[in-house]
């Protein structure tokens, strides 16, 4: 795509930004309930709309009880996709991301729960994302505590599985594990590194932010699968650790890998959302 289709994809989402901060600052004065998802979420999806961002999905996400979603992390937009599907929930994120210039406070209005490894914030915040959890609102994890590039789903952390297990929250709070895989970009597989890299910012790319935005724009767009797993029920697990071994092996067994399919295995994914 030319440069003038990036900028005019930039332009678009800039005038989604101004739009969801002009109408959600106001309603968040008011509600922090689950009507206050509502605008976050539209943003979500006609942000990817612009981006050319496309998804499947498979299963469902869990309703009518509250539930911490898990998930393996890519890239900064895959809070987009996952906003897009999951329609009232909160994202845990790192509190460097309060500070990102435009993100820092894109992230406050999904009334995001910020946590730190600075141990003078860290009371506070784990106070914070408690109460939240004491309101019953559900939250999104991504326990890799990094993003990938999307060829593999690291160990899950174990720390904050712990939130579901204290007993004022056992057996009130579900773990749904889900994966997110990229199926193609620019409309090329994503065996090619360079093409995985296209929407992947993973820990190991020295790319800014705004030069993999803007190499985004130029290309067209990007297609990926989210798979939502069956729930899991703390109850069932001694202690945080082995839920969170258990919330990963159901996410990486359902990792899309091009190479696997090249290989002649069966795609297990391959079915009706």
């Amino acid at each position: 795509m030319t440069s003038v289709t990036a900028v005019l994809k930039l332009a678009g989402v800039m005038g989604l930004i101004v739009w969801v901060i002009l109408v959600q600052t106001p309603i968040l004065w008011f509600t922090r309930g689950p009507k206050s998802y509502f605008f976050t979420r539209l943003y979500h999806i006609w942000s990817c709309k612009v981006m050319g961002l496309d998804y499947e999905v498979i299963g469902k996400p869990a309703t009518g009880q509250q539930t911490l979603y898990v998930c393996n992390h890519m890239s900064y937009l895959d809070i987009s996709i996952i906003g897009c599907i999951i329609q009232q929930a909160s994202f845990i994120a790192k509190k460097d991301v309060s500070t990102m210039p435009i993100y820092g406070y894109l992230s406050r209005m999904q009334q995001t729960a910020y946590i730190s490894r600075d141990r003078k914030d860290a009371a506070r915040e784990k106070n914070a994302l408690e109460n939240m959890v004491a309101e019953g609102k559900s939250l999104i994890l991504f326990p890799e505590g990094t993003s990938t590039d999307g060829s593999e789903v690291l160990p899950f952390k174990s720390s904050l599985f712990g939130i579901v297990l204290k007993e004022q929250v056992k057996g009130n709070m579900l773990v749904q594990p889900l994966t997110i895989s990229l199926l193609e970009a620019d409309g090329k597989s994503p065996a090619d590194q360079d093409v995985r890299e296209l929407y992947a910012w993973s820990r190991d790319m020295t790319i800014e932010l705004t030069a993999h935005i803007w190499r985004l724009c130029k290309a067209d767009g990007a297609k990926l699968r989210v798979e939502f797993h069956a729930p899991l029920n703390p109850a069932d697990f001694k202690d945080r650790k082995e839920l969170a071994k258990a919330a990963q092996e159901k996410t990486a067994a359902a990792l899309w890998l091009p190479e696997k399919q090249s290989a002649g295995g069966v795609d297990s994914n391959s079915k009706a959302a």
